[in-house]
């Protein structure tokens, strides 16, 4: 079986380059190859590991630019977010360099036993099914504290990043370690099932939609194999009347406009109480019109265009729907006449329950504005969804805000005045149809590794 898999130039709608799909023989050397190479990693030393991955770091620094330039070209990210990523990319192989043996170091517990311990051993392959949104830092941040535990990886990218996945491959290699340590396979979704059914593959991890998430963990529990799902978010923010308006406003509009509107964790809902909304309305709408959209290439352009025309043709349809049921068109709101897959920032006020803006995730750069009366109506409205990826809160009293964070929204991940963001210091994930499990932080290296029980009487 075979299929061509086309990289277009979302910004300019013209061919990149075209890719065949990797046949069964392929695929069947590949899985040979992660088996070899686990047997051959598994056994190094913490220090070992821990070079390669600060030799990797070293080489994607290299060749940021080159790399960055890549990212925009296939999938329309700003030039200056790609370099920003790569760089993120590096600094967390670096993190899990430095700390990985400690995360990973055998814990003592007193028991009737001589000697009893924990002990964390890894497990095996780990097939990373990843996007196109953020082509480089969805893979490493799986990577890098999975092969700091001793796993190996193989890698079914997004499709249409088809060259990113071969760099990302190709850096790795010139990183050192073992042969085969990250594989990439170029396949269509319709295989995925088949691999993780494959023996030689052990866990997975996925980031992605919803409904890609459960076809994923329906094909990896039905073969009892271990997974983490990150998956789609519609994050709210409440902004109460104690709020520093300039501080909220900075936060709605980067917060929803980073990756050009494409991230599971950026700003989509911001429930703002009664008493404020008209202020953050007027102040949103005027530093929202002022963010240029355009050529990602050029560095003045905030915003790039959509991955792919189809995904903005389904914004702006959930945007059209969305006004139809009464939801009002603060700015943006329309598909431009250029031939990228543009879309312009839009705000949309008025949001109730019932509209595409107020129950679905907006992937790109549309923000709901919801009234809410009061506090504890605004918690209720952000908790009012499917999704409990992050959430964040705006308020001078950060007691006030902290308490409503930590004990009032359901989510993975609730920041007070700032936007949500990964940080590999800390764990990464989220409850409800945002998906289980977690990456990043001491959390993360533990999600692929054997929790071993040794008992010496």
């Amino acid at each position: 079986m075979s299929s061509v898999m086309n990289s277009i130039n979302p910004a300019t709608g013209k061919e990149v380059a075209t890719y065949t799909a990797d046949d069964e023989k392929k695929v069947e050397r590949t899985l040979k190859l992660s088996v070899k190479a686990f047997e051959q990693w598994r056994v190094l030393s913490f220090s070992k590991r821990a070079q390669v991955l600060k030799n990797i770091a070293k080489e994607l620094r290299k060749e940021k630019e080159e790399l960055a330039k890549l990212a925009t070209l296939e999938m329309g990210k700003p030039i200056k977010q790609s370099r920003e990523e790569v760089e993120k990319c590096a600094r967390t192989l670096e993190f899990y360099a430095k700390h990985g043996a400690k995360f990973l170091a055998d814990e003592i517990v007193e028991t009737d036993a001589r000697k009893s311990y924990v002990a964390f051993k890894p497990m095996g392959t780990v097939l990373a099914i990843m996007p196109w949104n953020f082509p480089y830092w969805q893979v490493f941040r799986a990577f890098a504290p999975a092969v700091m535990a001793g796993n190996v990886m193989v890698l079914k990218h997004a499709s249409n990043i088809c060259g990113c996945a071969k760099a990302i491959e190709r850096v790795i290699k010139k990183g050192g370690g073992v042969d085969g340590l990250l594989q990439t396979l170029l396949l269509p979704s319709s295989r995925i099932e088949t691999l993780i059914a494959h023996p030689a593959i052990h866990a997975v991890t996925l980031t992605g939609s919803t409904a890609a998430g459960s076809k994923v963990a329906e094909a990896a529990g039905r073969n009892l194999k271990k997974q983490v799902l990150e998956l789609g978010g519609s994050d709210a923010y409440i902004i109460l009347e104690d709020a520093d308006m300039d501080v909220a406003v900075e936060i709605a509009v980067r917060g929803r406009l980073v990756n050009s509107g494409q991230s599971c964790v950026s700003a989509k809902r911001f429930v703002v109480v009664k008493a404020v909304i008209k202020e953050f309305e007027r102040r949103y709408t005027e530093e929202m019109k002022k963010a240029t959209y355009g050529d990602p290439m050029n560095e003045v352009n905030k915003i790039g265009p959509m991955a792919r025309h189809d995904l903005r043709d389904q914004l702006h349809e959930q945007v059209v729907k969305s006004v139809k049921k009464g939801a009002k068109i603060l700015c943006g709101g329309f598909v431009p006449s250029d031939e990228g897959a543009y879309y312009p920032p839009t705000i949309l006020t008025n949001v109730k329950k019932g509209m595409p803006a107020y129950e679905e995730e907006l992937f790109g750069p549309v923000a709901a504005v919801i009234e809410a009366k009061d506090e504890q109506d605004a918690i209720r409205i952000a908790n009012d969804s499917i999704y409990g990826l992050g959430g964040g809160i705006i308020s001078k009293n950060r007691a006030r805000a902290e308490k409503i964070a930590a004990e009032h929204l359901n989510a993975g991940s609730c920041f007070v005045n700032e936007f949500v963001h990964s940080d590999p210091r800390l764990p990464f994930g989220g409850v409800k149809q945002s998906g289980y499990g977690r990456e990043l932080g001491t959390f993360g290296i533990r999600e692929f590794v054997n929790v071993k029980t040794v008992f010496i009487k």
